[in-house]
């Protein structure tokens, strides 16, 4: 991808190439790509616009013009690889959001398009429901120039060497640009941990942040597999419309404290649970957040006893179209409550039993997709105690 802006970045402008593979059995006559940043807008504004195919002819996008079928100029054959390019115009809107601007800051979250998934169920063509995240994508590398005037700074996912981003194995591309104030710390475990804030950011918020990342990233490095972008860009701003931190492969979106539960420290867990194992987060988002929040737990050093409450009538394992109904409830049964039945599984299992067994599963699932079925079987394989009952009391 090359894009180019002006002296706000507000807009970028240029042209965007797909590789991708056919790794089924039957020639593959069409892709779908999601166009996640025309979400909030739908086809009304449509703020993520893409023209000029080649390579493939497009349709009318869909579910809120966030998904884009292309017609491909000839089928691919099982095993082989093809491309389509298109010209691309992203505008940040006028909102504080992970998409959007406030003031000199522009975020562009969800902003590039990316190629839909596709697995034995098909194309996964699920909406964004508004609240969390919906988002199912495979890991994929990433070249990328982002031309703009030197007066903008643009923090961005990957590492940047000759103007040219570079980001491996990762399941977005987010970046920002603004007049950012920004600092650079290496951890002890050798992970570039650069921060950029906004003018309005205090000295003190700043350094919370930072502390806690270069910590979190070396702490989950040693506990499910070392950090492997490189570099991880912390972004900080005094407010977001509807969130606290947003979390993308190498560069993670933070609110300025105060806050309660380190959004710092839960959105770098998101790079092993979201970034290297993968899942459907429509359908699963618990396989996520549910490990984030876990993971937070354990940096903190707290085990949450006595914190799973039992029946809960219904279960934190529902999918987005579940918890787009019942909105209030997402956060307490998705991030808390799954969190408390991996805190009582390691009760059960014993530390040492699932310290390994989660680092296993993280191995065995790196940069792939997991799904609830894989988690159990991985579960299940760390000890002889038969876990039927276990899962039959905290996933109904």
């Amino acid at each position: 991808m090359q894009l180019a802006t002006d002296a706000a970045g507000v807009s970028w402008t240029g042209r965007e190439q797909v590789t991708f593979t056919n790794t089924s059995s039957a020639p593959l006559p069409e892709i779908y790509l999601r166009l996640w940043g025309n979400a909030w807008d739908g086809c009304t504004s449509s703020p993520v616009k893409v023209t000029h195919f080649s390579g493939g002819t497009p349709g009318t996008p869909t579910v809120a013009c966030t998904a884009l079928r292309v017609t491909l100029a000839k089928p691919v054959a099982p095993g082989k690889q093809s491309s389509v390019a298109f010209e691309l115009t992203v505008t940040a809107p006028s909102r504080a959001e992970k998409f959007g601007r406030s003031g000199a800051y522009n975020y562009f979250g969800n902003a590039l398009p990316v190629l839909a998934h596709r697995d034995a169920a098909g194309w996964h063509l699920e909406p964004d429901v508004g609240i969390g995240e919906s988002y199912y994508a495979a890991a994929a590398d990433f070249a990328v120039r982002l031309n703009h005037p030197a007066s903008l700074q643009v923090p961005a996912t990957g590492t940047q060497s000759g103007g040219l981003i570079t980001a491996k194995q990762v399941r977005d591309f987010a970046w920002a640009a603004g007049p950012f104030e920004h600092s650079e710390v290496t951890s002890p475990g050798g992970v570039k941990v650069r921060t950029w804030w906004t003018s309005v950011v205090t000295a003190g918020a700043v350094a919370a942040a930072r502390t806690d990342a270069v910590a979190a990233v070396d702490d989950f490095g040693r506990r499910f597999g070392t950090y492997p972008y490189g570099e991880l860009d912390l972004v900080l701003n005094d407010k977001w419309g509807a969130f606290s931190g947003m979390e993308y492969p190498g560069f993670v979106l933070l609110v300025a404290p105060p806050y309660g539960e380190s959004a710092a420290v839960h959105e770098v867990a998101h790079q092993w649970w979201y970034g290297i194992v993968g899942n459907n987060e429509y359908a699963d988002p618990w396989l996520d957040e549910s490990f984030a929040v876990y993971s937070t737990d354990r940096f903190a050093g707290d085990t949450k006893p006595g914190c799973w409450p039992g029946d809960l009538g219904t279960s934190f394992t529902n999918s987005m179209a579940f918890w787009k109904t019942h909105p209030n409830s997402y956060g307490t049964y998705v991030y808390t409550y799954g969190a408390c039945m991996l805190h009582d599984l390691e009760r059960l299992l014993g530390s040492t039993a699932m310290s390994a067994m989660l680092r296993t599963y993280v191995h065995d699932h790196w940069y792939g997709i997991s799904t609830p079925a894989a988690f159990k079987r991985a579960a299940q394989s760390a000890t002889a105690v038969d876990l039927t009952t276990f899962w039959a009391t905290h996933t109904r």
